[in-house]
């Protein structure tokens, strides 16, 4: 089966690469005989999708284009109940609107919007004559998803032989060894160690771009380098300035120069025209400073008072264009024929460089393994990074996904509800579209999704003597979180037989000794207050006694019968 998939991965790597990466243009659009020979690889596979959960090999096309969830190996439902989960966060003032957008494999199969981009003309949500809807091609303030940006542009000098990641800063930046730095090295600028505090309001100091980076360069250590892990603004405003000084050029024309222009992300730029302001989400009515309604402009203060070019924030983009990039990742540094980064030194971007500070994995700008936004997603290869106006990205290189939610959620006032919960929902149900693959033709207990859960499907028993329950098991459970037990009832008490934690390896057989004393049997699945992992599923379980097998029959209970 392996060499089967290698083979039509293979294949339809090399029909597309020759036959449709010459003619492709920045509109997205089916191509014939591609979608002919994705249904002839979904013809047998009617039931499921042919690449699950579990698949050793997935097909991916090298550059992003429409498709339907099951030639991408998805199932439709939970991508359809994404809308109603999004929906319901708009009604709730989480967001005024939202762009969702899903690819598997290179196969886009949700490119969503919802709501409004403007819709309030003040901080009091009195609303607009006009407000303006959402659309698929809005442009966002992409707030810190910007520091991918400039982690990147590093890489593309260090590639050079411009700049070393353990290379002291002040070798870059002199100055910055004021104030006890010089000891700082690039490589914990991009991980968040080198000791800074999270923020300074430098839009309340100096009084030009220059002025303020200085006051950067200053600025003292909280922390000894290395100590710490502390998400920090000025760690990635350094950075820019590293970017800046090397080159000899703005850090903006950098980006634009060596990644959004090689990569035909045309909707992606720093300080956007006012031409385009109406395809741009409307932010905040800021007060402090009092800059009104921020619309077309930076949102973050500080990238503000930087002229809106800084390495912290300051890029603007659609769910499109953001997905070329991670589609570049995916694709080992390229897209489109077009070569940002080497693979190797993609692989090094994405290497868990704060493995001493268990909780903040993180890669070289990218946050790995986040499970309090990538939930379901989340594992020791996910990476992705969120932003302060509302936005994320998720990317899974294990099922070969991108998961990408844009809102405004700041509009009109940052002190809506938080995004956080409707993230790990919107990358939960793009998990949850990759189905598990049931063995047999029967339907499986799953135990589904939420926190502080404690879900039971449980039987009656009717034993003799002591005896074997016997079941097939697939799991991924949060590690250490969340976990599945096995209880019998005993002299009205449940007494836990065994226990499950972590990721199964594929469907395990079972076996657990029952007592004959048993009156009921139970499996419950114990979730905590954050993250989900993919679940817990149970199939054919049954009481063996002597040579007779007898399947459990399970009352009413909290988990459902399903087939993906």
């Amino acid at each position: 089966m392996k060499k089967k998939l290698l083979m039509i991965s293979s294949v339809c790597s090399v029909f597309w690469t020759s036959t449709v990466a010459a003619a492709y243009d920045e509109q997205p659009r089916r191509v014939p005989s591609i979608e002919k020979a994705e249904k002839k690889f979904t013809a047998d596979h009617q039931i499921h999708p042919i690449f699950t959960w579990d698949s050793p090999v997935i097909p991916s096309l090298s550059i992003l284009h429409p498709s339907s969830p099951r030639e991408a190996g998805m199932i439709d439902a939970p991508l359809q109940e994404m809308d109603s989960l999004i929906n319901q966060a708009i009604s709730e003032k989480v967001m005024p609107g939202a762009v969702a957008f899903v690819a598997r494999g290179g196969k886009i199969v949700k490119n969503e919007a919802y709501g409004y981009s403007a819709k309030y003309a003040d901080e009091f949500y009195t609303e607009m004559d006009k407000p303006i809807p959402m659309q698929e091609n809005t442009i966002f303030d992409a707030a810190s998803i910007s520091k991918i940006f400039t982690s990147t542009a590093i890489m593309v000098l260090y590639e050079k032989g411009l700049v070393s990641l353990d290379d002291p800063v002040m070798k870059y930046i002199p100055e910055f060894a004021q104030n006890g730095k010089e000891q700082v090295t690039v490589r914990q600028l991009l991980t968040h160690t080198s000791g800074f505090v999270a923020w300074v309001p430098l839009y309340s100091q100096g009084s030009a771009r220059e002025d303020r980076l200085k006051i950067v360069f200053k600025q003292p250590l909280a922390m000894p380098p290395g100590s710490t892990y502390t998400y920090s603004d000025l760690n990635m405003i350094t950075l820019g300035a590293i970017i800046e000084r090397v080159s000899g050029i703005r850090q903006d024309e950098f980006v634009e120069k060596n990644i959004t222009k090689p990569l035909k992300m045309r909707d992606t730029m720093y300080n956007p025209p006012d031409s385009i302001k109406m395809r741009i989400a409307a932010t905040e009515v800021q007060t402090v400073p009092n800059r009104g309604l921020v619309w077309g402009e930076v949102h973050d203060e500080n990238a503000w008072s930087l002229d809106g070019v800084a390495g912290h924030a300051g890029v603007f983009t659609t769910a499109q264009d953001l997905a070329k990039l991670a589609q570049a990742f995916l694709n080992n540094g390229s897209y489109g024929g077009k070569r940002i980064l080497k693979a190797s030194t993609v692989k090094l971007l994405l290497e868990n460089q704060n493995q001493d500070f268990p909780g903040n994995d993180h890669g070289l700008g990218w946050e790995l393994g986040q499970g309090w936004y990538m939930d379901a997603l989340s594992d020791s290869t996910s990476f992705g990074h969120t932003g302060y106006t509302g936005t994320s990205i998720v990317i899974s290189p294990k099922h070969k996904t991108i998961a990408i939610l844009l809102t405004n959620r700041v509009h009109p006032t940052r002190t809506s509800i938080s995004t956080n919960g409707i993230r790990r929902m919107f990358a939960r149900q793009t998990a949850d579209a990759i189905p598990v693959s049931i063995p047999g033709k029967e339907s499986a207990w799953f135990s589904g999704y939420g926190d502080m859960l404690s879900r039971k499907l449980e039987a009656k028993l009717d034993l003799k003597t002591k005896t074997d329950l016997t079941f097939t098991q697939w799991h991924s459970l949060e590690q250490n979180a969340d976990y599945g037990v096995v209880e019998v009832m005993m002299n009205e008490e449940w007494i836990e037989l065994a226990k499950f934690e972590g990721t199964s390896k594929g469907w395990e057989n079972q076996r657990v000794e029952i007592p004959k004393e048993a009156v009921k049997i139970r499996f419950t699945y114990h979730t905590d207050a954050s993250v989900n992992g993919r679940g817990w599923y149970i199939k054919d379980a049954k009481i063996q006694s002597k040579n007779k097998k007898t399947a459990l029959s399970f009352e009413a209970s909290d988990w459902k019968l399903r087939n993906y």
